[in-house]
């Protein structure tokens, strides 16, 4: 798949369910990017959330509270894509012009490298604003565990780091990892030889990890296309953030 070609999970599925929540954090500017950033200042513990292509979405900012809280921890997720996130109205993807659209923002937007680049600048500017923090941890889902995967490599910045619905499966990042990271599979991010050559990486890569198969759940169920409204899948959303939070806990 390329590099700039949404994950067809993503682009399969109705719009986001969006549930009335109030955020607990407040927005600041860290490295020139607006940052939600929730949880206890004085933490020594601290969480990059990098979000999904849909941004700033009600879902996601009640998951960085609850990773805040569960971990006691100071979570940062930064606006990647300056209030522009990939626009709901191009699912489904039913066009050529839709296609062309998703790909430009893949391209230019979302492109990984810069979001690796932002992501290490929020890091490095949050660490001397909180200078308290000893211990920092990532977490991504779909196109931020992408990200996430890329920041856990030789030279890292962060105990530990993990996704939830991956994507872009790439065995060598999985391989290249030099800390435990945290992989929770929906039923649906890549196929089925995809998802198990990245599990095998996993596995033998020396890291502590953790490896989950959310086996009915589909890809965004903890992000942007959480519907909290059901109840299966918010069991699930509640299980895989404790889940992450334990992780968290245990290894910053």
């Amino acid at each position: 798949m390329a590099e700039t070609e949404l994950n067809p999970a993503c682009c399969s599925r109705s719009a986001v369910v969006i549930g009335e929540y109030t955020p607990k954090g407040a927005y600041t500017k860290i490295a020139g990017l607006d940052v939600y950033q929730t949880g206890d200042a004085s933490s020594k513990r601290a969480i990059l959330l990098v979000y999904d292509v849909f941004g700033l979405a009600s879902q996601t900012l009640q998951g960085a509270d609850r990773l805040a809280s569960l971990v006691n921890a100071l979570v940062f997720m930064p606006d990647f894509f300056e209030g522009e996130p990939i626009g709901l109205d191009v699912f489904p993807m039913d066009s050529d012009e839709k296609k062309a659209r998703a790909q430009k923002f893949m391209a230019e937007k979302a492109d990984f490298n810069k979001g690796v680049e932002a992501a290490l600048n929020v890091r490095r500017e949050a660490g001397e604003k909180f200078s308290g923090v000893e211990s920092w941890g990532a977490f991504g889902l779909c196109w931020g565990g992408k990200v996430t995967a890329l920041l856990s490599g030789e030279g890292t910045l962060f105990k530990a780091t993990g996704t939830a619905h991956p994507g872009r499966l790439v065995t060598e990042e999985a391989e290249k990892m030099e800390i435990p990271y945290c992989c929770l599979f929906s039923k649906e991010d890549g196929t089925p030889e995809a998802v198990e050559a990245y599990t095998q990486a996993l596995k033998s890569n020396g890291n502590d990890n953790i490896i989950e198969n959310y086996s009915t759940m589909h890809h965004g169920w903890m992000g942007a296309r959480a519907n909290l409204q059901d109840e299966e899948n918010l069991k699930e959303y509640e299980r895989g953030y404790d889940q992450a939070a334990n992780f968290f806990k245990k290894h910053l």
